[in-house]
């Protein structure tokens, strides 16, 4: 499966995009573990850590939200993290 990191969730990541292989009938909620076991670089002054912008961001499987962390994943599906945006 694909993971997308848009704004300050891509700059915390320090990539646009990467796969995981995860086991058949991982869920979301496992998926964004894998996400935080992974080492990544330090991110730019002012950028939150990926923990925290993953606990407050929304996420689109397939391009159709999702809330719910216990749907089940297939290996080609793609999952977008949008973290929480500020303006108006």
């Amino acid at each position: 499966m694909n993971v997308r990191y848009f704004a300050a969730a891509r700059a915390a990541a320090g990539v646009e995009e990467e796969r995981f292989e995860l086991p058949a009938g991982s869920t979301v909620e496992a998926l964004l573990a894998a996400v935080l076991d992974v080492e990544r670089p330090v991110p730019p002054a002012g950028t939150p850590p990926l923990a925290r912008l993953l606990s407050r961001s929304s996420f689109l499987l397939n391009e159709v939200a999702v809330r719910d962390r216990s749907v089940v994943l297939g290996p080609d599906d793609v999952v977008d993290v949008l973290p929480p945006f500020a303006g108006g």
